[in-house]
Parts: structure tokens; sequence; C-alpha cells
């Protein structure tokens, strides 16, 4: 299973320019939000203060982590780096040393 760090942002032209119907459409990508967070694959998550952007990060394996964007479109897009841990990155430069 992999570490992703995903870096959303909606759609501004899907934003409705009414407050309640906006605020409404937040609320609900919000209860997503922690459904995921309650099933475990988002282990953190936030909104960039002032903008239509955040980040989040996911474990899972790559099928399990498209399924989870799919979930969000066509209101949200996605751009998402596999990570790696210390001890990938240190066995790594371990293997690159041979």
């Amino acid at each position: 299973m992999g570490r992703y760090l995903i870096l959303w942002e909606v759609d501004a032209a899907r934003v409705p320019v009414d407050a309640k119907e906006r605020g409404t459409a937040w609320l609900v990508l919000a209860e997503m939000v922690k459904a995921d967070i309650k099933k475990g694959v988002t282990k953190d998550w936030g909104a960039f203060a002032g903008e239509l952007h955040g980040y989040a990060v996911e474990e899972g394996t790559e099928v399990s982590i498209m399924t989870e964007m799919m979930k969000y479109a066509p209101y949200v897009k996605f751009e998402v780096h596999a990570v790696g841990t210390l001890a990938q990155v240190e066995e790594a430069i371990k293997a690159s040393m041979k």
C-alpha cells in the first residue's frame, strides 16, 4: 500500500453564485472528506486559506486512490504524487551505491 500527497482544486466554474447553494455544496464535500477520514483512507486533509485549493494525504493502492478521486468528479481536480518514506529513500540511496 502506498502513500500519496494529493493536491486538490475546486473547479471555480462549478461553484454556485448563491451563498446558500454554495454553503450547501461545501457541506456535502466536507461530509465526504469526513467519511474518507473515518474510513482511514485520508490521513490528513487541509484547505489553503482564502483559496479553492488544498491537500490531502491518503494511503491505498493506485486503484483505490483513483476510485476515491472519482467520487469528487467533476467538481474537484487532483494532482497526485506517490510519496516515499524515509526508509524507502534510504533503501534507494544504499542500492544506488552498489
